[in-house]
């Protein structure tokens, strides 16, 4: 699990003074909103890195097709009390066999941190008052689950009995 902060998150939106720009110019490390994906995904250049945020509101199949483009998906939390983004991340890997990066976002707080490496996010910003340290430390204390998940399909009796 990668842990992304301000200071060394090499993606930036593609916006302007009112918000994201319709039809965002093609640049490396851009991160466009599903709308500007689908205004531009037919004339983006295809060697650029790109990254898209997806609204927890979404269907993750909407972006089926322009997965092999994409680089980045971030899923976002708007309340840490809605488990949306969870079902989309694990749609993405187990469903879509997506192997890109995974990023949590918005309020993402340390106690989430186990769930989201089991559910397939590979990147994780927390909260600003949250405690990176304390993450880290979330991810040693269980060494394995009963139940598969995303990173592991089989369940733990499936995985000794061979």
């Amino acid at each position: 699990m990668q842990f992304i902060s301000s200071h060394d998150n090499t993606w930036h939106t593609v916006g302007g003074e009112d918000g994201p720009q319709p039809h965002p110019k093609p640049v490396d490390h851009a991160l466009l909103t599903l709308e500007q994906w689908h205004a531009v995904r037919d004339t983006w250049p295809a060697g650029l890195a790109t990254g898209v945020i997806l609204a927890n509101t979404a269907e993750v199949e909407e972006l089926a097709a322009d997965l092999p483009r994409l680089a980045l998906v971030v899923l976002q939390f708007p309340k840490w009390t809605d488990g949306r983004a969870y079902s989309q991340a694990h749609v993405l890997r187990a469903r879509l066999r997506y192997s890109g990066e995974v990023r949590a976002s918005g309020d993402v707080l340390v106690d989430m941190v186990p769930l989201l490496a089991r559910t397939g996010f590979s990147q994780v910003r927390l909260r600003h008052d949250q405690n990176e340290e304390s993450a880290r430390r979330t991810l040693t204390h269980i060494p394995s689950h009963y139940q598969g998940d995303a990173t592991q399909a089989r369940p733990l009796f499936a995985r000794t009995a061979a």
